[in-house]
């Protein structure tokens, strides 16, 4: 059995090898580093797969989000409610845009951003939702849109962990996470299930008017060179990064499903153990395309199953001990213990196993067999 990995980018470079390198050798002989036509080839062919109007690449998801907010026009003091179980980056450009961030609890089962905390939160100042779609789990949308339609507030979807998840809505029509609200945003970190060698991200949008304004925004502002119309930055995704994507999109249906079905066998595995509660999903497992296949341990030592998962040389992660609104540079005096019940238990209990397209069933028996030998 080969070495385990969290992810395993080498294995997974190995299968496309030729193109890449061929891919990039050509980027590097035309010299057209910045917005050249490997960066439009692979904007285009993401609209096409996303079924999304305009596509914006940026530098990475952090500034994706930052842009996509600025892009709203709102303003210092207005209220941005998003999930407290999540990366700090969402709620980082939340503050950095001098915007106040308003923490809500999660779903148990999804981890995602709840409904119900989200109504709790509303306010005067309240202008947008920032669902995320967390671990490659599609956040309740249809609902999330309801609510945000009669509200009039914006809904600025973080895809960063999702991409090609599709969500399911109740007349059985189907869109692509990202492509659901006002604005989607996306990551394309290496370990991302779309990733490069290198950092870059992306915004989408349907609006024509907030695509235009976006555009102008991840280039200082100016749709002529020297000419700056709005405040921008300089946030752009370089072309030896954009031919890569262009390649490895072609493969994300197939990653995507490598996920799910290493995900099934991790659940065969595991589902009847009653210290263990195997990742929820909905309906065909089309809303979930496992970012992170993350468990939680119940009634049992989740630190405990850290350390002896790492000294059987099985890497895992904790994704995430803290909650956002415990974190020192989020901390406020609104937030009260009783709002965030969920999220203090899960921080607790949840601990993701490695998860990527080259996992082998030795791999995951074995594994298992680890994570079942500790817990009895």
């Amino acid at each position: 059995m080969k070495k385990i990995e969290m992810v395993d980018l080498k294995g997974q470079y190995e299968q496309i090898k030729d193109q890449v390198n061929q891919s990039v050798l050509n980027t590097i002989e035309s010299t057209k580093f910045i917005n050249g036509p490997q960066v439009k080839s692979f904007q285009a062919h993401l609209e096409q797969y996303l079924g999304v109007n305009h596509v914006i690449p940026c530098a990475n998801g952090t500034d994706a989000l930052q842009i996509a907010l600025m892009g709203l026009g709102l303003k210092p003091g207005d209220e941005v409610i998003t999930a407290d179980f999540t990366f700090a980056a969402t709620v980082e450009v939340i503050s950095l845009l001098g915007l106040t961030p308003v923490l809500v609890d999660v779903d148990p089962k999804t981890f995602n951003i709840d409904l119900a905390a989200i109504e709790k939160a509303i306010g005067p100042k309240t202008k947008a939702i920032i669902p995320v779609h967390l671990f490659g789990q599609a956040a309740d949308m249809e609902e999330i849109l309801a609510f945000a339609e009669a509200n009039d507030l914006f809904v600025v979807e973080d895809n960063a962990q999702s991409i090609g998840a599709d969500y399911t809505f109740s007349d059985g029509s189907k869109k692509k996470t990202g492509a659901l609200g006002h604005v989607g945003t996306t990551s394309f970190f290496p370990s991302k299930n779309l990733g490069a060698y290198g950092d870059g991200g992306a915004i989408f949008t349907n609006d024509d008017d907030l695509a235009h304004t976006i555009r102008g925004m991840v280039n200082h502002g100016m749709y002529i060179r020297y000419q700056h119309d709005v405040v921008g930055v300089n946030s752009r995704l370089d072309s030896i990064q954009a031919a890569i994507l262009d390649i490895k999109l072609k493969y994300l249906d197939f990653y995507n499903e490598s996920r799910k079905a290493a995900a099934l066998k991790y659940n065969q595995r595991l589902a009847d153990h009653p210290n263990l509660i195997t990742p929820f999903r909905k309906g065909d497992c089309d809303s979930h395309v496992y970012h992170q296949y993350t468990l939680k341990v119940i009634d049992g030592d989740r630190d405990g199953l850290v350390k002896y998962l790492n000294e059987n040389n099985i890497p895992c992660g904790v994704y995430y001990p803290i909650p956002l609104h415990l974190q020192k540079a989020y901390t406020s005096e609104r937030y009260k213990a009783e709002d965030f019940e969920v999220t203090l238990q899960v921080v607790n209990e949840v601990i993701s196993l490695p998860m990527h397209t080259e996992l082998t069933d030795d791999q995951i028996d074995f594994m298992t067999t680890v994570i079942k030998r500790f817990l009895g």
